[in-house]
């Protein structure tokens, strides 16, 4: 009965985490989907958004108005910062390997100057963080993340299994955003002009689709997303400079285990993810949770090399 218990509470967990690492995964996703950049920096922007969450909760919302909702109203409010932030870094930057700039380049070429370009702007982000901000880790204290709501079981009177606010929030807000996001990407005029440039950009062009801006935008939904997951992740995980390395790895494989370029993928990708790593210290040591998850995801792969989604969806 204690395992059924427990493993039910670690099964909460996984869902909880799952759902921040599904969020991460889509923009990672969104951006090679449409842009096929190959971005390392994307933990990095991640951590950017935890600390631009604090200073709005520290700083521009008061507590006493707002309450326990201070530290997600400021999560949300990452995303036109880190939208305007992300579109300059590929207005800037990321367009000169990238798009019809790179277009005289071969592939390979280019995704060799785009993990170049990733790598020394997620150096760049991660020491100029470190020296204006420190390397003392970093939170945004809410109320929620001490408390929880407690469902009885049947087994006996005196199982349950508790939820904690502030992640059960989290998971929620992600899940609404990432829907949001799909009917966006298919439904919408700038959707589908993204979902066009994504498929065949000179026959885009023909069209009459800016593909410059259309990757512009793509680069800027996918920072803007890992800032409020990033947002959203800071109320109970603390943010150091060097925070964005422990998650990269787990948002590349996440979108490699749903489908390279399939927004939906990606997040079921991160989900399996979360819960892999959480269900496994079930039966491992807690250090072992990494190596978990990439025996899961060889296994996964092995059996569908594509992933969940392959090639039989739309690439963004």
């Amino acid at each position: 009965m204690i395992f059924v218990e427990q493993a039910l509470q670690t099964l909460v967990a996984g869902l909880s985490v799952g759902c921040i690492y599904g969020l991460l995964c889509v923009g990672l996703a969104l951006i090679f989907g449409i842009m096929r950049v190959i971005n390392f920096a994307q933990g990095d922007l991640m951590m950017v958004g935890m600390y631009v969450a604090i200073f709005v909760a520290s700083f521009v919302l008061p507590p006493a108005v707002f309450g326990v909702a201070t530290p997600f109203i400021a999560a949300l409010l990452v995303v036109p910062v880190m939208f305007i932030f992300g579109y300059l870094l590929s207005w800037v930057l990321i367009s000169r390997t990238a798009g019809l700039k790179a277009a005289s380049l071969t592939e390979g070429d280019a995704h060799q100057a785009q993990l170049i370009l990733s790598l020394g702007l997620a150096l760049i982000l991660q020491n100029g963080a470190h020296i204006l901000l420190g390397s003392s880790p970093a939170a945004m204290i809410s109320p929620l993340s001490s408390s929880a709501w407690e469902v009885p079981l049947l087994i006996d009177d005196f199982s349950a299994i508790f939820f904690n606010k502030a992640r059960t929030v989290n998971a929620v807000i992600c899940v609404v955003i990432s829907v949001v996001l799909f009917w966006f990407i298919q439904k919408t005029r700038i959707g589908k002009s993204l979902r066009a440039a994504a498929s065949n950009s000179e026959a885009a062009i023909y069209m009459g689709i800016n593909v410059s801006k259309a990757h512009n935008i793509a680069f800027a939904l996918g920072t803007a997303i890992a800032g409020i997951a990033g947002g959203l992740l800071v109320i109970y995980y603390p943010v150091q400079p060097h925070v964005g390395v422990d998650f990269v790895i787990i948002m590349y494989a996440g979108v490699v285990l749903g489908g390279m370029g399939s927004i939906v993928g990606a997040f079921w990708g991160g989900m399996t993810i979360g819960l892999v790593q959480q269900l496994s210290t079930l039966f491992v040591p807690i250090q072992l949770q990494n190596t978990a998850i990439f025996v899961v995801f060889l296994f996964v792969l092995l059996i569908k090399p594509e992933g969940f989604f392959g090639r039989t969806v739309e690439r963004a």
